[in-house]
Parts: structure tokens; sequence; C-alpha cells
């Protein structure tokens, strides 16, 4: 539902609702035919900045935890300190209408209720049965100057999601958010939450300056691999990294940001033996759509043939081993040649490896639509993407609202054997 910019100051309060906002993506969810498709959205955000007082009382550092509660307690409830300043305004632009309303619905507040139930809403609106809820601003922690406040803000924050938020309802799961700056702190992250109920994995932000083949993670990627909970990297922008400076509109640093920022990362994974070396790990690429993942395969195969001897740890192409990474779908490039889709469709593997990502509330989310109305995937298909694979590689035990589909790997939250 569109608001004219003109309107906005004088709108009804109630249109902030989010099951109005989202009525139109209702009724798409009752006139198609996925009522019966298990449906997991592998990115749904909330804006944690909007219970950041009761993640405040979490920080463990007394000095930090009073400058951040005196923040709060003198001013609007966003801790500036904490979270880097970040250039580029996407929240007023697109066709959701969202940023400048969400703060006036009403929920009931405090213990995490305020985020459980506004995730639930679009959730049921989108016809959405599991979501993977995941912070907003702090997509950007990981370029704070500070390295102590990445690691204590993710850690309040992890401990409030897995303690207060995940206990409320079972159709919410989440993958906590490791301070990948600090390899120590990073794999004392997974030791503390990796068995925790409703954790379903771990999430890095990709917009940050840190090897991911250095050897100091090497430990944290074989403490995944035993537990069996997949590795995400999450794409953002930065349009202060000297390479987009040189832009001067903010679709520009948007777009390639989101592309590259995971790009990178990807390439750095896989010509450094990453998959040799952990073959078991899940390994997922979070919000670059996927018009990325053919470009990249092709570049590499083309330099590898010519320079193997730069990666002696390969046993294959690097498309072969992208083609064992996850995708998500958002943001989905759809074309008006739709064979140009289904050739990039075939190349990711998508009926095995792409999950469904909605990105609700950002601009340019996707509905399970998205994906259903393609004419080139079968039903198996459709159904694999929009909800099987986030099934299978996240172990979601989906018999309580699909018995036929109960997950025959570890059920979410379930402690490792030893």
């Amino acid at each position: 539902m569109k608001f004219p910019v003109s309107d906005l100051h004088t709108m009804d309060i109630e249109e902030a609702d989010t099951t109005k906002i989202l009525a139109h993506a209702a009724r798409q969810r009752d006139e198609n035919k996925y009522g019966d498709f298990l449906i997991v959205d592998a990115d749904c955000h909330h804006y944690e900045t909007d219970s950041i007082r009761e993640i405040v009382d979490f920080i463990e550092d007394p000095v930090l935890k009073q400058k951040a509660r005196l923040e709060t307690s003198i001013g609007a409830g966003v801790v500036t300190s904490l979270l880097p300043p970040r250039v580029g305004e996407q929240n007023i632009s697109g066709r959701v209408t969202r940023y400048s309303l969400r703060k006036a619905e009403k929920t009931d507040v405090g213990n995490g209720r305020r985020p459980t139930q506004l995730t639930l809403r679009a959730m049921d609106a989108m016809g959405v049965d599991y979501g993977i809820l995941f912070p907003t601003p702090m997509l950007s922690l990981g370029v704070h100057p500070e390295g102590d406040t990445e690691n204590e803000l993710s850690w309040a924050y992890n401990r409030w999601m897995t303690e207060v938020v995940l206990p409320q309802e079972p159709r919410i799961l989440a993958m906590p958010y490791l301070p990948f700056n600090d390899p120590e702190a990073t794999y004392r992250t997974v030791k503390k939450f990796g068995d925790r109920k409703g954790v379903v994995g771990f999430l890095v932000t990709s917009v940050r300056y840190k090897s991911v083949y250095d050897n100091a993670y090497m430990k944290t990627y074989a403490l995944l691999e035993e537990m069996g909970k997949p590795l995400a990297f999450h794409a953002a922008f930065n349009w202060l990294d000297r390479m987009y400076t040189n832009t001067n509109r903010f679709i520009v640093a948007h777009g390639f940001g989101f592309t590259l920022f995971n790009a990178i990362p990807c390439a750095n994974w896989v010509v450094n033996a990453l998959p040799e070396r952990f073959p078991k790990l899940k390994v997922i690429w979070i919000e670059s759509g996927i018009a990325w993942v053919p470009w990249l395969m092709q570049r590499l195969d083309h330099s590898y043939k010519m320079r193997s001897s730069e990666c002696p740890g390969l046993k294959k192409l690097p498309s072969d081993y992208m083609r064992d990474m996850y995708y998500t779908t958002q943001p989905l490039e759809v074309p008006d040649d739709l064979s140009i889709l289904e050739m990039t469709f075939k190349m990711a593997k998508a009926e095995t490896q792409l999950l469904y990502a909605s990105d609700y509330p950002h601009w340019d989310m996707d509905l399970p639509g998205r994906i259903y109305d393609l004419p080139f995937l079968s039903e198996q298909a459709k159904r694999n993407i929009l909800g099987d694979n986030a099934r299978r590689v996240f172990g979601i035990d989906a018999g309580a609202r699909f018995p036929a589909q109960q997950s025959k790997e570890t059920p979410v939250g379930a402690a490792r054997s030893a």
C-alpha cells in the first residue's frame, strides 16, 4: 500500500498497521495456489533500535552500559554511540512506505513483545510459516571504529534475542550476530549460543574488512561444521567505502554494495579452498540477489584455468564449489526476458540451493508470489525454493504446522550429540 508523501503527516495513525500495509500481499496469498506450501523466510528484518532499551540491559561492560542507558534515557531511544553513521537514506524510497510509520504501530511493549508481534503480523499477511529474524541498523556495526563496542553490543543483542524473543514464538528463528572483526569473540559467540533453542545458524554482516581465510577463524568454521549450523553472510552497503565515493546516486552505491560485499568474501572463500577444508559446512549468501552468481562463476573459472597454481587446494572448478553453496532470492532480479533468469537459476542449482527471502520491511522486498509465478519452475522446484530447501539447510522441524514434512535432520535448537 502506497501513501503520497504529501499525505504522510495527515494520514490516520491506524494506517501504520502492518496488516493494512500488507493487504495486497494477503490477497495474493489467498488468490495463489501456494496455501499448502511450507514457506520459510530466510531473511526477515526487525529494527532492533526500537527495542534498544531492552537490549542495553544485556550489555556486560559497566562503562558502555552506563553510557548507553544515559543516551536512551534522555534521547529518542537511539544509541548513536553504538552504531556507526551511514550515508545513504534508503528508508523513504521504493514501493513499501514503512520506515516512517513503524514506530506508530500499536503493539505490546517490553520483554521483546514488539518485534515478535510485528514479525508475526508480516509473516501471516505474506503466508510465511517460519521466519529467520535479523537486525537492521546493526548490519553496519562491522565498520564501527571501536571493536569493543561491536563485541559488547552483539553479545547483548544475541542474549536478548535468544533469552527474550525466541522463547515466545516457535515460528520465529534467528542466526546470532557474529562479531567477526574479533576471531576470539566470534568463536565465543558460537560456543555460547550454538545450542540455544531457535538458533538455526550464525550471521556475518559482510560490510567489514576482515579476510574470511584468516587462520584465526578456522576453529570457528570447524565448530560450526561439527554443530551442523550454517554460516551466513548478509550483505549491505557502505557509501563511505572509497570504491563508492565517486558515485553520486544512492542506487549505484546500493546496487553494487549489496553485491560486492558478498561477492568478494565468496571469491576468497572459494579460491582459498575453504570448501575443501570444511566440506560439510553450509554457507549462505543473503540479500545479494542471484544475478552476480553466474558472473562470478564464469570469471573465477576463466582465471583458474590459466592460474590454477595459485589455488593448489582446489580439486574442481570454482563454479562447482559455488554450486554447492546457498543463496537467498531477494532482491530477485527479474528481466523482461525470463530465459535469462532461467539460466541464472540453472547455474546456481536453484532447485536445491536457493532459499526464499522476503527482506521485509525493506523497500525492495519480495513476496512468495515472486517465486510461485515463475513459469519455468516446476511445482516441486517452487516448493523447494519457498520452504523445503530452508527446512533442510536449517534443520527446521516443521511438523507442528506440516506434519507430513517432519524434518529428518536435527530439530531447531536441539543439542548436538557428544
